[in-house]
């Protein structure tokens, strides 16, 4: 047999010790370094000082253990948990403007900076300033306001409503216009589908 710690043979009888929380069969060198279980030990529970609950036999009785000693529970009505209903409407309010790249890199040059300097002060990457430069990349909405303060400049603009086209309908009531008022049919000029071409 072989010592579960160290791997040598075991010369003699082995020794069951808990080293660490585990129980194993080490040799006499190895069972220093835990508490040696004798037989006797091994075979009683060992009292947990954990509480473990388990369900009774009935759905209404719980039962508490500690360490083997099981001590009745009264019955505790669980709540049903509330589900909240919870819906985040997010209001835009402003949007960048068309030719933000180029306003970008006029105000940086203006103000004598290198995509270097201008990410050190803004705490961003050079590249993602490029990449802005060029058109490739929209700054969000927090790296547009740090480019807004630093190159004293208008990047975001607030939204502007569009109207929304109304017909009158004959009841005199303003409606929104949909596909059938915008598509028109004319059902009496329209011609009847000639015959198949030959090929």
């Amino acid at each position: 047999m072989r010592c579960e710690v160290c791997g040598r043979k075991i010369h003699g009888d082995p020794i069951r010790a808990n080293i660490e929380g585990a129980k194993l069969t080490v040799c006499a060198e190895c069972a220093k370094h835990g508490k040696i279980i004798y037989p006797d030990e091994e075979k009683q529970a060992p009292k947990s000082p954990f509480l473990i609950i388990t369900p009774g036999s009935g759905s209404t009785s719980t039962a508490i253990k500690t360490g083997g000693a099981v001590k009745p529970r009264r019955p505790t009505q669980k709540a049903a948990p509330k589900k909240l209903n919870l819906t985040v409407k997010v209001e835009i309010t402003q949007e960048l403007i068309a030719d933000y790249a180029a306003l970008i890199r006029v105000a940086r040059e203006k103000m004598g900076f290198s995509h270097e300097d201008l990410g050190l002060k803004i705490n961003e990457r050079a590249s993602v300033l490029r990449h802005i430069e060029l058109g490739k990349m929209e700054p969000n909405n927090l790296l547009a306001n740090k480019l807004e303060r630093l190159l004293k400049i208008k990047l975001l603009v607030p939204i502007e409503e569009e109207e929304k086209p109304t017909s009158t309908s004959a009841s005199g009531k303003n409606q929104e216009i949909t596909l059938g008022d915008i598509v028109e049919i004319d059902s009496k000029n329209s011609e009847e589908p000639k015959g198949r071409k030959l090929s």
